[in-house]
C-alpha cells in the first residue's frame, strides 16, 4: 500500500494555554481533495495551519511525504514544506498585476520564464489574456482564480485552501468550488479544504471530515455523511432534518407517533430504548394516499422543488420536499406518506 501524502497522527495544538484540537488523525493520499467541515471554532482552521506550518504541535506529529515537518518542540519554516496555500481573503498584491502576483517568490526564475509561467497558470485557471492587469481590475470571482494560480505556480503537490469561497455570491461559490475541483484534479494536486459550508465540502471533496470541538466525528464521503451519519451531531449538522422522539421495538422497527416504522438498519439496543427519529426532507413525501395529513406552516420556492415546512396533526413540524408542480399555499393541508427505508435513529 502507497504511504499518504501527508499523514497528521494524533496531534494536538493549544491557544493560551486551552486545546484547540486533540488527538487528531488524518491521512491524504496522493491526488485527494479532503474537506474539513464543522462550525466556527472548530479547530478547522487550526488544523490547516498546523499543516502549512503556522501552527506549533503540543503532541504528536505531521509527516509529509514521508518527513517529520512538525512535532513538539520543531517546526518546519512554512516556505520550506512546498505546500500552496489559498487564503479567504486572497492575500494579493494591489500593486502588482496579475502576472506579478502570480509569480511573487519565485526569486529563482528570469523574466521570461516568469512570464511564461504566469501565462500557463492563467490558460489552468480560465484567465488567459489577463496578466498585465490590475487586482482592482478583476472580479471576486477572478481575484480567487489569480490567487489559485499563485498557489500552483511552484507545483506544490499539495494545496491548503482557507475558507477560500467565503467572500463570493452563493452562485459564484457553488460554480467556482466545481471549478476548482476540476483544476485540482488535472493538474493531480491534492487539496485540503476548510470549510463551514457543507455544500462546498460536498461540491469539492472525495472526503469529508466533520469536525467539533476539536475532534474528527465522521470522515466519509457525502453521501454516507448525509445518509449514514454516525451519531447526533453529524446527522444535525448535515442537510436538513428534525428529530422525532420514538420507542425501540424490536432492532428495525420504531414506534412513534407518526407511526410504528421499519427501516433496513438493525439497531443493538433492547427493546424500549427511547430514540430520537431523524427524518430528512426527502423522507416525507407527497402522495394523495398517504396516511399522515399537514398543515403548510412554511414554503420555500427551490425552482425544481419546493421545501415545505409541515405541521402534521399531533403538532410535530417536519420539512418536506415537493416537486414544485404541487404547489399548496401556506394554511392549506397537504396529505404525505414516510419513506424511511434508511432508517437513522439515535438513542436519547
Amino acid at each position: 500500500m502507497d504511504q499518504p501524502l501527508l499523514e497528521l497522527k494524533n496531534i494536538e495544538c493549544r491557544h493560551r494555554g486551552v486545546i484547540a484540537v486533540e488527538n487528531l488523525n488524518l491521512h491524504v493520499n496522493q491526488g485527494d481533495l479532503v474537506c474539513l467541515l464543522g462550525p466556527s471554532g472548530c479547530g478547522k482552521t487550526t488544523v490547516l495551519r498546523a499543516i502549512a506550518g503556522f501552527q506549533p504541535l503540543h503532541r504528536g506529529e505531521i509527516r509529509l511525504r514521508e518527513q517529520r515537518i512538525s512535532y513538539p518542540g520543531y517546526t518546519l519554516a512554512p516556505e520550506k514544506r512546498h505546500i500552496g496555500m489559498v487564503f479567504q481573503d486572497y492575500a494579493l498584491f494591489p500593486h502588482l498585476d496579475v502576472c506579478g502576483n502570480i509569480t511573487f517568490g519565485l526569486r529563482n526564475l528570469g523574466k521570461s520564464e516568469c512570464k511564461r509561467l504566469a501565462n500557463e497558470m492563467l490558460e489552468v485557471v480560465g484567465l488567459a489574456g489577463m496578466g498585465d492587469r490590475y487586482i482592482h481590475e478583476l472580479s471576486g470571482g477572478q481575484q480567487q482564480r489569480v490567487a489559485l494560480a499563485r498557489a500552483l505556480a511552484p507545483r506544490p503537490e499539495l494545496i491548503l485552501m482557507d475558507e477560500p469561497f467565503s467572500n463570493l455570491d452563493i452562485d459564484m461559490r457553488e460554480r467556482l468550488s466545481n471549478e476548482v475541483r476540476q483544476i485540482l484534479k488535472q493538474q493531480g494536486t491534492s487539496g485540503i479544504l476548510v470549510t463551514h459550508d457543507q455544500h462546498e465540502a460536498f461540491a469539492m471533496g472525495d472526503q469529508i471530515s466533520v469536525m467539533s470541538e476539536g475532534h474528527i466525528l465522521q470522515r466519509d464521503t457525502a453521501y454516507n455523511l448525509y445518509h449514514s451519519p454516525a451519531n447526533r451531531f453529524v446527522a444535525d449538522f448535515i442537510g436538513q432534518g428534525v428529530f422525532v422522539r420514538g420507542t425501540l421495538v424490536s432492532p428495525e422497527t420504531v414506534k412513534t407517533a407518526l407511526g410504528t416504522i421499519s427501516g433496513d438498519r438493525a439497531y443493538e439496543w433492547d427493546p424500549g430504548t427511547e430514540v430520537e427519529l431523524l427524518l430528512r426532507p426527502d423522507d416525507i413525501v407527497y402522495d394523495p394516499e398517504g396516511a399522515l395529513q399537514g398543515k403548510v406552516l412554511q414554503r420555500a420556492f427551490k425552482g425544481a422543488e419546493i421545501l415545505y415546512t409541515l405541521q402534521l396533526e399531533d403538532e410535530t413540524e417536519v420539512l418536506s420536499l415537493f416537486p414544485s408542480h404541487h404547489d399548496f399555499a401556506i394554511g392549506e393541508q397537504v396529505t404525505v406518506s414516510l419513506a424511511l427505508d434508511h432508517m437513522v435513529v439515535f438513542p436519547l
